[in-house]
């Protein structure tokens, strides 16, 4: 693609509207294109989606790619993919940006290969030097950063959550939406989704969060985080666990955070009987205050947070409801 230039923003939807990271992406979008030249685009891929548009043009995008269809209602790489490709050949954009999501680490290695570009998966931070492209990711467990370079043209990553400034909204903003026809055979589809199941949450979501009370195996097992449900409920924030608790079965996949789980960036993190592990950092390190309780003076945790309780938690964790209480009223 000899005249790259800009940024495509490629847009993950849940419920018919964009989830947080799409904003975030559009911050960093913005941000690149002023050192990269060109525009900010998006594609939107979906049914009946094109009412979209104006909200995506409100916070930041100049080109709104609109595809429909109803195989693209769902992602399914074999319907999406040829889209995509379609659309960044209409954009010719220098960088595409895909969510860090089940979607985009599914997309994206997909699109770079297609295209013959360079990929960078869990990006952290992006940059133009002199017009070159570089990613920050995290490595060896979120112990050290890498920076990388790229000698292709055009370059697809991924981005992590809670990792970048959204565009701040502007509702008075124009731009312009493309419609891209869409041909999909049926037929070229290789897999069906038969059924989605949908874990109810109540309360605030965990990614979006201002105060996680996370509980690990110092808990003891599952009744434990009964009293962190009850903390986080005084706190109006969310339950988090660590992997070890998830892969005991304690608590629900959706809950763990960490290198393989979700990536929070709090207010206040309650890190409860949790050891401090770099691969549950990664997921909490950017927590503005970490709050550790464990009975382990060792616990590596210590080292990273603001404040520290030594001591039994059965004691501990109710005492504190109790003082929270206290102070509500």
């Amino acid at each position: 693609m000899a005249n790259a230039a800009g940024v495509l923003v490629i847009v993950e939807l849940a419920d018919g509207k964009p989830i947080s990271l799409v904003f975030e992406q559009l911050g960093l979008a913005k941000r690149l294109s002023e050192k990269l030249g060109g525009s900010v685009a998006v594609a939107l891929l979906g049914s009946g989606v094109e009412a979209v548009a104006q909200d995506l043009i409100a916070q930041g995008a100049d080109k709104v790619y609109v595809a429909e269809h109803p195989l693209l209602s769902d992602y399914q790489s074999d319907a999406w993919l040829p889209v995509v490709a379609k659309i960044v050949e209409a954009a010719a954009p220098a960088a595409i940006l895909v969510g860090n999501t089940t979607l985009g680490t599914d997309l994206a290695p997909r699109l770079a290969f297609r295209l013959g570009a360079g990929v960078a998966m869990g990006c952290v931070e992006m940059n133009a030097d002199g017009g070159k492209l570089q990613a920050v990711r995290s490595c060896f467990g979120n112990k050290a950063r890498e920076k990388i370079s790229f000698k292709t043209a055009v370059v697809v990553a991924t981005i992590k959550p809670k990792s970048q400034e959204p565009f701040v909204r502007d509702g008075a903003r124009s731009g312009e939406t493309i419609k891209i026809a869409v041909d999909i055979q049926a037929s070229a589809v290789r897999t069906t989704l038969i059924s989605r199941e949908k874990e109810k949450t109540e309360g605030v979501k965990l990614e979006n969060a201002s105060v996680v009370v996370a509980g690990g195996r110092g808990l003891g097992g599952p009744e434990g985080f009964r009293d962190l449900e009850k903390l986080a409920g005084l706190l109006k924030g969310a339950v988090g666990a660590s992997r070890v608790a998830v892969d005991l079965g304690w608590v629900p996949p959706s809950w763990q955070i960490g290198l393989t789980g979700k990536t929070v960036t709090p207010e206040v993190y309650f890190a409860i009987g949790i050891s401090g592990a770099s691969h549950h950092l990664a997921g909490c390190g950017g927590s503005k205050a970490i709050v550790a309780i464990n009975s382990d003076a060792e616990a590596a945790i210590f080292n990273d947070a603001k404040f520290g309780i030594i001591g039994d938690l059965k004691a501990i964790v109710p005492a504190l409801i109790e003082e929270v209480r206290k102070a509500k009223a």
